[in-house]
C-alpha cells in the first residue's frame, strides 16, 4: 500500500465514518464499504468521560495520529479499554481527520458490604470477592464474585447458601454493593461407601481417604465436608494405597456424591476394581548409558525379588539411583522402570533403564494459588532451579516435600514448553490451608493429681514456613511455661535454626521451691531423606527459694535424701550441656503409624565450666508393622536405653535418670529404680544410672464399634530396669539406698485409644506382674494431647 495515496486515505476515510461502531459487548461492525486499506487520522477525540482522563483512554489504544491503523488496530483497542473495568460500552468512529472514541463510565464502588454471613466473616470473604471499594462496579466481576462467595461456603459444608446483590446509587456515579447472603444449613455427609473392595474393608478404606462420614464432632474437624476435587484428590490416595500393597491393576471406576435435598446430606459411593496381588519377580538394571556401572548401583534398589509390589519401593529407588548417575556427571539421564507382568504367577519383574535422556533446562518456576505462603518457601524445596537440567525424578521429589510441610491441601506440578525447544517451564499449583493448631492436654497422677496444658501452634509463620509454638501448664504444685521457634531454612541453606525457652516452678517438694529455666539452642540438617541430625546447647539454671543464704542446718528436712539438702543448701545450680541427635524415621503416619520404623539416640555432655559434669545418652526404637490389612491391625515393638556417667565429681540426685509410667505402664512417675529408705519407710526415689526398657503391644480399631468414632483397642506388656546410682555415702546419712542392682519389672494391660478431633486420648490398665516391694504402683492411667 503507499500510504501517501490520498485517494485511498479518502476511501478509508469515508468507510470508517460510516460505518464503525463498536458497542459494549467489544464487536466491530463495518456499515457500506469494508476497509481494505488502512487510514491515517491526525488527532483523537475522546468523549463522555467525566473521572477518567483522556490521556488514561489515549493510552489504551493502539491508535496514534498520523500513523495507519485498521480494523485489528480498532478492535484491540476496544478490547484493552474494556480490559481497564472503567468503562460500561465503548463506541469508535472516524470524523474527518479525527478519531472519536465515545465511552460511558462505569460506576465506582463506594463501599462493599456483606449481610447475614455468621460463619464466615467480612475478612474472609474479602478475601474472595474481585469488588473492592473505589474499584469500578462491573456486572461479570460481580457476577464471578457472587460464584467466588457460593464456593467458599460449600468449602465449609454449606453448599445450599443463597446469595443475592443489593446496589444502592449514590451521588457522583458512586454505588453501595451489598452482597445478601442466606447461609442455609450445613451440608454433611450421611455415609461413604465402598463398592468392589474384597482385600480391605470399607473402614480401613475409610481412614485412607480424606472425606469422612458426618459424626458429632465433625463441626471441628470439618473433614465431612463433601469437595469434588477433594473426592479426586481422595482417588489418587486409594490408588497409591493398593499400589504400595501388590495391587499393581488397581483402578477406581468412579467416585460421586448423591445429594439428599429433604435431609440436606450427601451419600458418597466410591467404586473399584482390586485385581490380583502382585509380588517381585527378577529386578535388574541396564543402561544404555556409557560409563555407567549398573553393578555399582544394585546396592541402591528397594524392590527385593519375592517381597510385596510396592509403587513407593519403586519409587524410592528410581530417586536413589538419580541421584547416583547425576553426581557421576550424567545430570540429564533418566531412570525408567519396565514392568514385566506374569499374570500367572502373579509377578511383576522390574527393569530400572537408565538412560541419557533429552536435554532440556528449567527456563522458569511458576508458582501459583498460594494466597499466604511465600514463593520462596516453595521454591526452596526445590533441588533444581531456573538454569538447571530439568530432572523429572528431582520434580516428583520436591512435590513430595511440599506435601510433607503440610502447608496445603493440594500440590500440582506440571510442565510447559519452554521459549525454546530445550526449555521447559514448570507449573506449581497449590492451595493454602490452615497451619495454626490450639492444643489442650491433661493427665492424673497420684503425686501431682490432675495436669493440663494449652498450647498455640503455626507451623507457618506469616507464611514464612517458620514454625513457633507457646505453652502453658501445670498441676496442683507445677507451673510451666514454653516458647519455641524454628527457622527450617537457616542462612538459605537446609538447617533447621532455632531456641526454646522454658521455665518451671514446682512447690511439691517438702521444705523447699525449685524454680527452674533456660534456652535451648539448637540446628539441625537432614543427612538422607529419612535421617536427621540435631546438634544444640542447653543452658538450665535451678534456684531453690531464698535457700542459698541459710546453712544447711537450718534447712527444713527433705526426706528423700539428705544430698537433696545439700543441693538446696547452694541456694542454685546451673547447667551447661552440648548435644547431638541422631533421628531415623520411616513411618508412613506420624499420628497413626501402621508401617515403618522410628530410631533417635541422643548424647548431651555437660561441663563447660558449669556445675554438673556428665556424659549421658538415650536411647529409642519403634517399629511397626501390619500384622492384618483386613482387620487393621497394627503390631508394635520398643526398646530403649539410657546410661548417665559422671566425668568430675559425684552426680547430683536430680541428675540422675528417673523412668516411670512413661516407660513402664503399671507404675507411678519415677515409680521405679533406687530409692531412699530411713530404716520405717521408704521415702523417694534416688534416681539411677542406667536403664533399659522394652514394650510390645497390638492395636485393632475397638469390635462392635463404628470405625467412624476412631476408637482403637490395645494390648500390651511393658518391661523395664533402672539401676545404679552415683550418690556419694556421706549424702545418704542415717539413711541407705536399696534397688540399685539390675531388677527387671514387668506390666501387661489394656488400653483404649480414640482418635478424637482433639488429637489422640489414651486411658489403659495395667498390672504389674513383676515388681519390687519398694516401687510405687499405678494400674490407671490416661493422657490427652490435642490438636485442632
Amino acid at each position: 500500500m503507499k500510504t501517501g495515496s490520498n485517494f485511498l486515505n479518502a476511501v478509508s476515510a469515508v468507510a470508517l465514518t460510516a460505518g464503525i461502531v463498536v458497542t459494549g459487548a467489544g464487536v466491530a461492525t463495518l456499515a457500506g464499504v469494508t476497509i481494505a486499506e488502512a487510514a491515517v487520522v491526525s488527532r483523537i477525540d475522546v468523549r463522555g468521560n467525566s473521572r477518567v482522563d483522556a490521556s488514561t483512554v489515549r493510552g489504551n489504544l493502539t491508535i496514534r495520529p498520523g500513523a495507519s491503523f485498521d480494523n485489528n488496530d480498532i478492535d484491540e483497542s476496544v478490547k484493552r479499554l474494556f480490559a481497564t473495568g472503567l468503562f460500561s460500552d465503548v463506541q469508535i468512529s472516524v470524523s474527518g481527520s479525527s478519531l472519536v472514541v465515545t465511552v460511558a463510565e462505569n460506576q465506582i464502588i463506594n463501599q462493599v458490604v456483606f449481610n447475614g454471613n455468621k460463619k464466615l466473616k467480612d475478612h474472609a470473604l474479602k478475601g474472595v470477592v474481585q469488588s473492592r471499594q473505589l474499584g469500578a462496579y462491573n456486572d461479570l466481576i460481580i457476577q464471578a464474585d457472587v460464584q467466588a462467595i457460593r464456593d467458599a461456603y460449600a468449602a465449609i459444608g454449606r453448599s445450599d447458601t443463597v446469595i443475592t446483590t443489593r446496589v444502592v446509587p449514590l451521588e457522583g456515579g458512586r454505588v453501595n454493593l451489598a452482597f445478601e447472603i442466606n447461609e442455609g444449613d450445613r451440608t454433611k455427609i450421611s455415609s461413604v461407601n465402598f463398592v468392589g473392595n474384597q482385600a480391605f474393608g470399607d473402614g480401613r478404606l475409610a481412614d485412607v481417604i480424606t472425606t469422612k462420614r458426618s459424626g458429632m464432632l465433625s463441626f471441628l474437624t470439618r473433614k465431612d465436608v463433601y469437595d469434588e476435587d477433594k473426592l479426586r484428590a481422595d482417588e489418587e490416595l486409594l490408588r497409591r494405597f493398593y499400589y504400595n500393597r501388590g495391587y499393581a491393576d488397581f483402578r477406581v471406576i468412579s467416585s460421586f456424591a448423591e445429594l439428599d435435598e429433604a435431609n440436606n446430606e450427601y451419600v458418597v459411593t466410591v467404586t473399584v476394581e482390586e485385581g490380583e496381588r502382585y509380588v517381585f519377580g527378577d529386578v535388574t538394571i541396564e543402561s544404555t548409558v556409557p560409563g555407567i556401572d549398573t553393578d555399582s548401583l544394585k546396592g541402591l534398589i528397594e524392590t527385593r525379588s519375592g517381597s510385596v509390589y510396592s509403587a513407593k519401593d519403586v519409587e524410592d529407588t528410581i530417586l536413589a539411583i538419580s541421584d547416583r548417575v547425576a553426581t557421576q556427571g550424567y545430570p540429564f539421564a533418566t531412570i525408567t522402570p519396565r514392568g514385566d507382568r506374569d499374570y500367572n504367577n502373579r509377578t511383576i519383574s522390574v527393569v530400572y533403564l537408565v538412560d541419557e535422556g533429552t536435554r532440556a533446562y528449567v527456563e522458569r518456576i511458576e508458582i501459583r494459588g498460594n494466597t499466604r505462603t511465600r514463593d520462596y518457601v516453595i521454591r526452596r524445596e526445590f533441588d533444581l532451579s531456573e538454569g538447571d537440567a530439568f530432572n523429572q525424578v528431582l520434580v516428583r521429589r520436591a512435590k513430595k516435600r511440599l506435601e510433607n510441610l503440610k502447608f496445603f491441601s493440594s500440590v500440582d506440578i506440571s510442565t510447559q514448553p519452554g521459549s525454546q525447544p530445550d526449555r521447559v517451564v514448570l507449573i506449581v499449583d497449590v492451595k493454602d490451608q490452615s497451619t495454626g493448631e490450639f492444643g489442650v492436654g491433661g493427665g492424673y497422677s497420684n503425686n501431682d493429681g490432675f495436669t493440663a496444658t494449652i498450647d498455640i501452634t503455626e507451623r507457618n509463620f506469616l507464611g514464612r514456613g517458620q514454625f513457633i509454638r507457646a505453652s502453658v501448664g501445670g498441676g496442683e504444685d507445677t507451673r510451666e511455661y514454653n516458647l519455641s521457634f524454628t527457622e527450617p531454612y537457616f542462612l538459605g541453606y537446609r538447617l533447621a535454626a532455632g531456641f526454646d525457652l522454658f521455665k518451671t516452678t514446682d512447690t511439691g517438694y517438702d521444705g523447699f521451691e525449685e524454680d527452674i529455666q533456660g534456652i535451648n539452642l539448637r540446628i539441625g540438617a537432614p543427612i538422607t531423606e529419612n535421617l536427621y541430625l540435631t546438634t544444640a546447647f542447653k543452658f538450665t539454671e535451678t534456684t531453690y527459694n531464698d535457700y542459698g543464704t541459710l546453712t544447711l542446718a537450718q534447712i527444713p528436712s527433705a526426706p528423700e535424701l539428705a544430698a537433696v539438702s545439700r543441693t538446696v543448701a547452694n541456694g542454685s545450680h546451673q547447667i551447661g550441656a552440648l548435644s547431638y541427635t541422631l533421628t531415623y524415621n520411616t513411618l508412613d503416619d506420624q499420628v497413626l503409624p501402621r508401617e515403618g520404623l522410628a530410631a533417635r539416640i541422643t548424647q548431651e555432655y555437660a561441663g563447660l565450666g558449669f556445675d554438673s559434669e556428665y556424659i549421658k545418652t538415650i536411647a529409642k526404637a519403634s517399629y511397626f508393622h501390619m500384622l492384618s490389612e483386613q482387620a487393621d491391625v497394627i503390631g508394635n515393638l520398643t526398646v530403649g536405653a539410657g546410661n548417665i556417667v559422671s566425668t568430675g565429681d559425684d552426680l547430683r540426685v536430680f541428675d540422675h535418670l528417673f523412668i516411670g509410667q512413661e516407660t513402664i505402664r503399671g507404675f507411678e512417675t519415677r515409680g521405679i529404680g533406687p530409692r531412699v529408705f530411713n530404716g520405717t519407710t521408704y521415702v523417694g526415689a534416688a534416681g539411677g544410672t542406667t536403664y533399659f526398657n522394652g514394650t510390645a503391644e497390638i492395636s485393632a480399631p475397638m469390635p462392635l464399634v463404628s470405625r467412624d468414632l476412631g476408637l482403637r483397642f490395645n494390648v500390651f506388656a511393658d518391661a523395664a530396669t533402672l539401676y545404679g546410682n552415683d550418690i556419694s555415702a556421706a549424702d545418704f546419712g542415717t539413711q541407705t539406698l536399696v534397688g540399685s542392682d539390675m531388677e527387671w519389672r514387668a506390666s501387661v494391660g489394656i488400653g483404649i485409644t480414640w482418635a478424637s478431633p482433639f488429637g489422640p486420648l489414651r486411658v489403659y490398665y495395667a498390672e504389674p506382674v513383676v515388681k519390687e516391694s519398694f516401687d510405687e504402683v499405678k494400674e490407671f492411667g490416661f493422657g490427652a494431647s490435642t490438636r485442632f
